[in-house]
């Protein structure tokens, strides 16, 4: 044919020339015998016979939804207990089930031996009792317990700062006053 490209071997149209092949080898749409608006039609039917035979539908009245436990116009419900039918069983057919009580703690028999609280042991608060500009400082903390801190060029504390001080090894070649010696990683005010 004039002005199409041929390939030998190769089938570029099927049935019509004037209509394009969409994906060459593959079968040919078959067509719905239903019409798509009755598709349409049939599964919105479908759809709310389904929700009707659930119970899902709902009563409408001007526009708004309302079912039956906030219908107005309804009767309150009783507050009498379903009655229970002689050998244990309720109404419905089914045997109620005794449940156990629930666990409960005991009163406290009296207040922790040990703190309850976990603390990092690396990590100290207090006040300081030899400040100035470094590198040593002192420390005691709230339980009494004196440190004596090594750290240059961390800034000054003075006397009476509360601190918060994460600690390392001592170093032994420093000799900080009295105390239990280490070195400071890092400090930084409290309040």
């Amino acid at each position: 044919m004039p002005g199409q490209v041929t390939c030998p071997g190769i089938a570029l149209s099927r049935g019509d020339p004037r209509r394009p092949v969409r994906n060459p080898g593959a079968p040919d749409r078959v067509r719905s015998l239903v019409h798509p608006r009755t598709r349409t039609i049939l599964t919105s039917a479908g759809l709310a016979l389904a929700l009707a035979l659930t119970g899902c539908a709902t009563d409408t009245r001007n526009g708004d939804t309302v079912s039956a436990e906030q219908d107005p116009s309804a009767t309150p419900p009783t507050a009498t207990p379903p009655a229970v039918a002689p050998g244990g069983s309720s109404p419905a057919g089914r045997p109620t089930r005794s449940r156990p009580p629930l666990p409960t703690m005991g009163p406290p028999t009296g207040p922790p031996r040990e703190p309850t609280d976990l603390r990092k042991k690396n990590l100290l608060a207090g006040r300081i009792n030899r400040g100035g500009d470094g590198p040593c400082y002192g420390l005691i903390t709230d339980d009494g317990k004196q440190y004596a801190l090594h750290g240059p060029g961390l800034g000054t504390f003075g006397v009476g700062t509360v601190v918060r001080v994460t600690v390392g090894p001592a170093n032994p070649a420093v000799d900080c006053g009295p105390g239990t010696p280490a070195s400071i990683v890092k400090i930084s005010t409290v309040g």
